[in-house]
């Protein structure tokens, strides 16, 4: 299928993103990188794409990747586009690759991660995960991606997304001010404040990259498919600081929308 010269997200993009709390870009990277991405990881695990018979967890999870195809897939000319209008031009760190690697497995077995969750932004030197932390500016993160290196159909245990909820956790963060909330803080009542939300489902073929708003609430499923599923979940990080005097971008305009802030 050819690539549409258009490189970057359209207007109507931006506003969904604002709306919903992310957008699916596809054909993000090439077809060709995410084989090369997959023979890697298939190499890293010890495992062969022809032998199913020894696929024997539900998950195993491979670190951070910054070999060429990596970095590659994380900085392609529509990414790179994409970045900057959601974070703002020159306010984001070029990816230096791509992780971590959640990969998924046909298993009747559940993989014993499938909670509701907001990825935490700061404070992760803390052993204690629960006392990661987040705040409403979104300090050290810029965005929620999740890079699909594999064909991602319902049944191939695609990341489940609540439409709308970074709104809300926006909302919840506001009154911890710069400090922020930790993960215990923020989870105390299981996210029950956005069960409402419609509920999307991360899929779409190897190159897809679904670009999310970081305070989107999403979670993991069992994989009830046949063929595994490659899928990296990095953060896009911020060169620094919200800086006030320059203008919002779309990833800000949601949290102050949220927050019922004029913009």
């Amino acid at each position: 299928m050819p690539r549409s010269k258009h490189v970057g997200l359209t207007s109507g993009q931006v506003l969904s993103f604002i709306d919903d709390g992310f957008v699916k870009v596809e054909n993000a990277f090439s077809a060709d990188l995410a084989k090369q991405g997959r023979d890697e990881l298939w190499a890293d695990l010890g495992l062969s794409p022809d032998e199913p018979e020894n696929w024997t967890q539900p998950v195993v999870r491979v670190g951070f990747k910054s070999s060429p195809p990596f970095i590659a897939a994380a900085n392609t000319p529509e990414l790179r586009k994409a970045y900057d209008q959601l974070v703002g031009k020159d306010r984001w760190l070029a990816p230096k690759g791509v992780g971590t690697f959640p990969i998924r497995f046909p298993s009747s077995e559940s993989p014993g991660d499938e909670g509701w969750h907001v990825d935490m932004s700061f404070g992760v030197e803390n052993p204690d995960f629960m006392e990661w932390r987040a705040n409403v500016k979104s300090s050290g993160r810029a965005l929620l991606m999740l890079f699909l290196f594999s064909d991602v159909g319902p049944d191939d245990a695609p990341t489940k997304i609540r439409k709308g909820s970074h709104a809300t956790i926006a909302r919840q963060l506001l009154p911890y001010g710069d400090a922020g909330a930790t993960l215990r803080q923020l989870s105390a009542d299981g996210y029950a404040s956005t069960e409402d939300c419609d509920v999307a489902l991360a899929t779409g073929a190897a190159g897809t990259v679904y670009l999310c708003h970081p305070f989107i609430v999403h979670a993991a499923q069992p994989h009830r498919g046949e063929r595994p599923r490659f899928m990296a979940q990095p953060p896009l990080l911020p060169k620094g600081e919200l800086d006030p005097a320059l203008p919002p971008s779309p990833v800000q305009i949601a949290i102050r929308q949220a927050c019922g802030l004029t913009h």
